[in-house]
Parts: C-alpha cells; sequence; structure tokens
C-alpha cells in the first residue's frame, strides 16, 4: 500500500510538473511569481525546479535576473495586481506626478519596500529594486532615487549620527519627502563654482541661506516643484572673520526645510517654481529653487567632512579644501552606480520588445514561397543583435560595479573608492550613451509599429535621454576617466602600483606597446579570433597606445599652451582613450561570466555573445587596429565575416536570450514585444 501511495504521489507530481512546462508561456511571462502568489507552496518548489532545468534560458536567467528574484517578485506580482497603478499611454503632467508619488508609497506601505535600510545595509538589493521599478515607469525609478538616493543617501552619507537619529525613519517611510538642491542655472557640472552661500550668524548660532544672484538659482531640482518638504542645499559655507572679512570654506552641504509640514505651503524666504513640461520623466516634479535670508541652525550642516562650533570655529577631519570637496562627491557615487544598472534595464526591455517583433513580422521573400522573418535579414541582425550581445555584456560590468561599491562602503579602503569612483563615472557614461542610441535604432528597426506610443520606445526613448546627463554629464564624466588613467600612467613610471581596475597595464604595458608579432596581425582562423586571449589582447593594445600617445602629446603641448589649452587640444584623443579603456573592462568582466557560467549550453550561448561583443567593437574601429598594423587586410575581412557569422548564429537564439532577461508581458506592456499573441492586443488598443 505504501508503495501505491508513494506511486500516487509520484504521478501527480509528474503530472504538475508536465503541467507547469505547458504552461511555459504564463510561467516566462511570471518568472518572479512564487510563495507571495495565491499558488500553493507544492507549486511554488515545482516552479523552481521548472526554471533550474537544464534549459539554457534557465541558466543564463539565473545570471542575469535570478539573484534578485525576492526584489523583483513582489514588485511585478503588486502592480499586475493593481492594474490602476499602472501608467497608461497618454497622461497630463500633473496627473502622472500623482500616480508617480502613488506608486512610491504603494513600493514602501503595501509592499513593504525599506530603500533607505536597503541603501545602506544592502546596496545590491537597493540597485536592483531600482531597476524593477524603473521596469514599471522611469519616472518612478528616478523619483525613487531622488527620495533615498540622493535626497535621503546625503544626509546619511555627508551627515552624522545626530542626522540618522532625526531624519531616518520619516526619509525612508516618506514623512519627509525631499530634494537634492546642487545643480544651479549656471553651474552644473562645476560643482565647486556653486554660487549660493550659507552665512553663519554667531549671534543665533544660524546658517543663513542666500541665492546672491540669478545664476544661483537652484534648477532641475527633483521633487521641488509639488512634493519635497527639505532640501538638502549644496551652498558656499560663509564665516564671517573681523580681521580679514568673510572667509569661504568652499561647497558644503545643508539640510533646508522647504514647505510647512501642516499646510504644505512654501516657507518664508522660500521661493519655489515649476521647471514644467521635460522631454520625458514628467512623472518626476522638477522645481527651481531660491532663497531669500533662511534661517536654518547649526545643526543642520551636514557635517561629517567639516564642522562649525558655537563660537564659528571651521574644522574638518580633511586638511585641504580638495580633499574635503572630493570626500563629499566621493560619498555621493552611488547615483552613478544606479544610473549605470538602470539603463541597462532599459536596453534589455528594447532589446526585448525590438526582436521579439522582428521575429514575428514577415517582409518580402523568394517568390511562391512564405514571406521571411525580419530578423532573418541580415540587416537586421547587425542592427539588433549586436545590442543583445551589449546587453549581456553591460549587465556583468555593472553586476561588477555594483559589487565594488559594496566592497567600497564595506571597508572605505581609499585604492577602492577611487577605483569605484572612475569605473562608475566611465560605465554609466558608455552605457548610457550607447543605450540611448539603441533606443532610436530599435524604434526605426520596428518600422511604423514602433512609432505608436502604446509599444513605448518614444517614451523609453524621451525618459532615458537625460540618464547621459544625470549625475555628471558624460563627456564630462569621461574626462574624468581619462585623468585617472593619466595619473595612474605616471605613478606606474615613478614605481607606484595601479589601482584594480588598471592592473591589466601593470606589469604589460611593454608587451601592449611593442612590435606586433608579424604572424599573428594575419592570423585569421576562427580558433584564433575567437580565442578571449587574442580580443583582450586586441583592447588593451587599444588603450595602452592611446594611453600612451596622450600622455606624450600633453606633455608636448603643456610646454608650448599651459595644462588647460593642452587638455583642450587633446580632448577628442582623451574621450576615445576613456572610451577604449571601459570596453576592455566590459569584455574582461564578460569573459569571466562566460568562465562561470556551469550550464554547458548556456555557457555555449554566452560565449557566442561574448565572441560578437569582442569582435564587433574590433570591427568598428578597425582603422585603429590597421593604422597600427595590428591587424593585416585579410585578418580585417575574416574578423568581418566573422561578426556576421556570429550575429546569423546569435539570431537562431535570440528567443532564448530575450527571455532569460524575464520580463513579463505585463511589466512589457508593449503590445509588439509580448510572447504570443502580439497582432491581436494591438489590435485591441484602437478598439477591433
Amino acid at each position: 500500500m505504501a508503495a501505491s501511495i508513494s506511486d500516487m504521489e509520484k504521478l501527480q507530481k509528474r503530472m504538475l510538473v508536465l503541467s507547469l512546462h505547458l504552461r511555459s508561456s504564463e510561467l516566462q511571462a511570471e518568472p518572479f511569481l512564487g510563495t507571495n502568489t495565491c499558488m500553493s507552496s507544492a507549486e511554488s518548489e515545482l516552479v523552481d525546479e521548472v526554471l533550474s532545468t537544464n534549459e539554457p534560458g534557465n541558466a543564463l536567467y539565473k545570471m542575469v535576473a535570478g539573484k534578485h528574484r525576492s526584489v523583483y517578485e513582489p514588485i511585478f506580482y503588486f502592480f499586475r495586481h493593481h492594474p490602476e497603478l499602472v501608467n497608461p499611454v497618454e497622461m497630463l503632467k500633473d496627473d502622472h506626478r500623482e500616480l508617480t508619488m502613488r506608486q512610491l508609497k504603494a513600493i514602501v506601505h503595501d509592499i513593504g519596500f525599506k530603500p533607505l535600510t536597503l541603501l545602506t545595509e544592502d546596496p545590491a538589493k537597493y540597485f536592483a529594486l531600482t531597476e524593477a521599478v524603473g521596469h514599471i515607469d522611469l519616472s518612478l525609478g528616478i523619483k525613487l532615487g531622488v527620495q533615498y538616493s540622493l535626497w535621503g543617501g546625503s544626509v546619511i552619507n555627508l551627515g552624522t549620527q545626530k542626522h540618522r537619529d532625526k531624519y531616518f525613519d520619516k526619509i525612508q517611510n516618506l514623512e519627509y519627502p525631499g530634494c537634492f538642491a546642487m545643480t544651479e542655472l549656471h553651474h552644473g557640472s562645476n560643482v565647486q563654482g556653486l554660487q549660493t552661500t550659507a552665512t553663519f550668524d554667531r549671534d543665533t548660532d544660524e546658517f543663513v541661506i542666500n541665492t546672491p544672484n540669478e545664476g544661483a538659482t537652484k534648477w532641475w531640482i527633483g521633487n521641488a516643484a509639488v512634493h519635497g518638504k527639505f532640501a538638502t542645499v549644496f551652498a558656499r559655507l560663509i564665516l564671517p572673520s573681523s580681521s580679514s572679512g568673510n572667509a569661504d570654506m568652499g561647497v558644503h552641504a545643508f539640510i533646508v526645510p522647504l514647505r510647512s509640514m501642516q499646510t504644505h505651503a512654501p516657507l518664508p524666504g522660500v521661493e519655489i517654481r515649476d521647471c514644467g513640461y521635460k522631454v520625458g520623466l514628467n512623472g518626476v516634479d522638477n522645481g527651481a529653487l531660491r532663497f531669500h535670508n533662511v534661517r536654518i541652525p547649526r545643526d543642520n550642516l551636514l557635517n561629517k567632512f567639516g564642522d562649525v562650533s558655537r563660537e564659528g570655529v571651521y574644522s574638518s577631519p580633511l586638511p585641504t579644501p580638495n580633499k574635503r570637496f572630493a570626500a563629499t562627491l566621493g560619498e555621493l557615487v552611488g547615483g552613478r552606480v544606479g544610473l549605470a544598472a538602470g539603463s541597462v534595464g532599459v536596453l534589455k526591455a528594447a532589446a526585448t520588445i525590438a526582436i521579439r517583433y522582428s521575429l514575428l513580422r514577415q517582409q518580402f521573400g523568394p517568390p511562391n514561397k512564405p514571406e521571411t522573418v525580419i530578423l532573418d535579414y541580415q540587416s537586421q541582425q547587425g542592427r539588433l543583435i549586436p545590442m543583445l550581445a551589449s546587453s549581456y555584456a553591460f549587465h556583468f560590468a555593472t553586476e561588477y560595479l555594483v559589487d565594488r561599491y559594496v566592497e567600497m562602503k564595506r571597508t572605505r579602503d581609499d585604492e577602492v573608492i577611487a577605483d569605484v569612483h572612475a569605473l562608475s563615472a566611465g560605465l554609466k557614461s558608455y552605457v548610457t550613451a550607447y543605450t540611448a542610441k539603441s533606443l532610436s535604432i530599435c524604434r526605426e528597426a520596428c518600422g511604423g509599429h514602433g512609432y505608436a506610443a502604446v509599444n513605448r520606445f518614444g517614451s523609453l526613448r524621451n525618459d532615458h535621454d537625460i540618464f547621459q546627463t544625470f549625475e555628471g554629464d558624460n563627456t564630462v564624466l569621461l574626462q574624468q576617466v581619462a585623468a585617472d588613467l593619466l595619473k595612474q600612467f605616471k605613478k606606474k613610471f615613478e614605481g607606484g602600483a595601479l589601482t584594480v581596475t588598471w592592473k591589466y597595464l601593470r606589469d604589460s604595458m611593454g608587451t601592449y606597446l611593442s612590435q606586433t608579432n608579424p604572424v599573428v596581425t594575419h592570423r585569421d582562423g576562427e580558433g584564433h579570433l575567437r580565442d578571449p586571449n587574442f580580443q583582450l589582447d586586441a583592447f588593451r593594445y587599444r588603450t595602452a597606445r592611446l594611453l600612451q600617445t596622450a600622455a606624450l602629446r600633453l606633455r608636448k603641448l603643456t610646454k608650448q599652451h599651459g595644462s588647460f589649452e593642452a587638455w583642450n587640444y587633446c580632448l577628442n584623443h582623451l574621450l576615445t582613450l576613456a572610451e577604449s579603456h571601459i570596453e576592455t573592462v566590459i569584455l574582461e568582466k564578460f569573459i569571466e561570466a562566460v568562465h562561470r557560467c556551469e550550464d554547458k549550453t548556456g555557457k555555449s550561448h554566452l560565449k557566442l555573445l561574448c565572441d560578437l561583443y569582442a569582435l564587433d567593437r574590433i570591427w568598428n574601429d578597425i582603422g585603429t587596429y590597421r593604422n597600427q598594423d595590428y591587424v593585416a587586410p585579410n585578418k580585417a575581412k575574416a574578423i568581418h565575416r566573422l561578426v556576421e557569422q556570429l550575429c546569423h548564429e546569435v539570431r537562431l537564439v535570440a528567443t532564448e536570450l530575450v527571455d532569460a532577461f524575464k520580463i513579463p508581458d505585463y511589466i512589457l506592456r508593449a503590445p509588439i514585444g509580448l510572447k504570443s499573441k502580439q497582432y491581436s492586443e494591438y489590435s485591441q488598443i484602437i478598439g477591433f
């Protein structure tokens, strides 16, 4: 009898597993549903069992989405069952802002996330949260970032325990919605040039905040126009001195109340204006702020790196203004980390929509035969397949960046801090610029249907576009990467050690710059071209060459024109150097991810994508390699042919590759990007 019961249990289990496989489209549309749903615990365990099979899509899912399933699952499930909180295609600005605030409150109060706790205790989960809510609406992702990364992060990271005790819980539960007031009308990237002042008044033990001229108006301040009650205001700390006039101690951060807690009206001396409609992200209420003799307690100075006593005496644990300024900005680097990771999420969504539609849409074909799926055309593959490879490459690179950021917060190691600062600047710049271009390519690749607002390319493109400016203009950030490379280059030749990110230059600079072996320059076999050693050496050679020539040019031009003009004369060269280095780091992390994958088929798919990422980048810059005789003509042609071949091979598994992102249909919300019934869903939008 026991055997009979056991057999029956096995049969029931097999039937349930079979039913789950038969519901594969539903599982793929709802990949994160588990014990938070109406499924039984046994069904939930079996879902995990099905997802853990050796199918390549599932193996890849584990690597690109499964790590943070506990974050994605409740977000996606909640919004599926609350359609009233899902963005309509068309919405007025004021309605969008209110919906975004309702969504944020739902995440905190209804779902129960504690974003500020995650930011301080588990940053990796916090960044996963921002990516997940970005799939709901990028305005929601940015508003969450303003409240917690910027307003909350500045209070916690730039303040001391007294600020944490007073503000932490109320920022977390949205009782204190706030702003990050750094950017001014005349100053954005040049933070040291900010003009807002905070003058200490010894008689009252207060700081007096003033906007001295029109150019000092705080501008583009998220949360300011409607919801913000407080702001972290960056201003010049002025100390009156009887002997030598006022002493300017440089830019510091201050907590400034903006609105009454009871009436929500602006407080005396605080002027608030609405920046109005933007190109995108109209769910975020950006405003402008001016201050007229606004008095705040001395305790409202965020005093981790600089403090003022009751007697008006300034003190700091850091010896110079430049070090204080660098430490202040260094604490805010998490914003760049989040933007890089969030941009990858946008690229995944766009690639999913465009590739699924390209696998559905048929156009032309041989006479008397069915029309051809447009992703079978080499031209369509050339537009979309390298983009798919890049989305995987960027995922692993930003995952590494998040890990380094977590290590930085844990260890406070100076070397790691410097590494994260440069790496976050470079990845944020490179990834956001690539994604911005890709969104337009996806729109064009989907033809007229890509132009329909309901298919989301327009909103994704417009909402994401500002990512290239947020947290530092991309061109400025790339210069920071180049400057750090040059500093490390100088240290190496003075006997110093390079930091972790630049380690590939530490011992091999001479090797990469030596005369290339003529035999190697002509090798064009597929095995050689797909060898990660060849690919990495090519990337590293280009970076080393650019670094050496940039250093020589700067040295020569500085003697002739001075350092500022020399830098300007070399600026395009330096931007190319920074991009080359970041591409090298991305490839390194992709190769490491291939090695980590334990599933044989999944590993094969990742290797395809990695080879395509590497060889496509080499081909796109083939002129550099030809000019340096690093690649002979026959080898260049072989690389081009292999890129096209790899695009075709990746196309054959494109469905599995985009499905591994596990963005549910009801979250993707683009009819042409659904897993099935695309045309019927699309037709229903207009009433058929």
